[in-house]
């Protein structure tokens, strides 16, 4: 699969058509890596803050991949990546990696996994690829000029009903410490919607929202290489990303717009 044939013909400057060129080549590599370990026997895994936080041999080599690409193309920018943390995190240009958002459901055996990889500039996003390969879904954006799912441009549902709709959440890793994990919110969601959807990758979640496939999602204490690029992919799309908690790192709330103050209500237990 050769993700850069997805490139827009026109209305990217030079620039942006370069740099998203960089991303997708960035993720397609990735994603072989994650594809060459995926569903073998003997799959080399570890945990970090408990028994729910996984990581694996292929988000480290697929990190070490696209950390020497950027270090070798782009030496003057900062990087913020999940296993390595941060380097030269102030500079201009950043970028900001998850090498395998869902490693749970990669070390598992289950399909729903990613690569997310944003750039930003003076911290704001202005290009995301998440890339899905064993799904074979690339979605990406590019800050002002739309959202794109394997060369075809996206926008979110035009659902108007909570009780028609399918929304997706996860849990926090802390949650067997925390009492502030999510279920009161799951269970008050349960009864409103059509459905919710547990994924397993907030990249995937919030790409799944700027293409309809969802209509709504949210989920408390994410981090920043879980969202930037999804975020930036959903906001381009049409949909409203909001922060809903300062105390929990990265909790975010992504809706189409007609639905977005509906789920404020259940979310925040108020009457309608």
């Amino acid at each position: 699969m050769n993700l850069t044939t997805y490139l827009p013909n026109n209305g990217l400057s030079e620039q942006n058509s370069q740099l998203l060129e960089a991303a997708l080549t960035m993720a397609e590599n990735a994603g072989r890596i994650h594809m060459k370990y995926f569903r073998t026997a003997g799959l080399e895994q570890t945990t970090k803050l408990n028994d729910s936080d996984v990581v694996t041999i292929a988000d480290k080599e697929a990190e070490a991949f696209i950390l020497t690409y950027i270090r070798e193309h782009f030496p003057s920018h900062g990087i913020i990546s999940e296993e390595s943390g941060k380097s030269h995190d102030e500079r201009e240009w950043r970028w900001v990696i998850d090498p395998l958002d869902g490693t749970t459901n990669f070390s598992a055996g289950l399909p729903t996994f990613s690569v997310s990889i944003a750039l930003e500039h003076h911290g704001e996003a202005v290009l995301g690829v998440v890339f899905a390969p064993y799904l074979g879904e690339c979605f990406y954006a590019v800050r002002g000029c739309g959202a794109w799912l394997n060369g075809k441009a996206i926008h979110c549902s035009c659902k108007t009903e909570l009780s028609k709709s399918v929304v997706a959440t996860g849990m926090p890793y802390d949650r067997n410490d925390n009492p502030d994990n999510n279920l009161a919110e799951i269970c008050r969601m349960a009864l409103c919607v059509r459905g919710i959807r547990r994924m397993g990758s907030a990249a995937i979640d919030l790409c799944y929202t700027a293409a309809g496939f969802l209509d709504a999602y949210w989920e408390l204490n994410l981090n920043r290489w879980d969202v930037a690029a999804g975020q930036l992919v959903a906001r381009e799309a049409g949909v409203i990303v909001e922060s809903i908690r300062s105390d929990r790192n990265h909790s975010i709330l992504a809706s189409n717009p007609t639905l977005h103050a509906a789920m404020r209500n259940v979310l925040f237990d108020n009457p309608t």
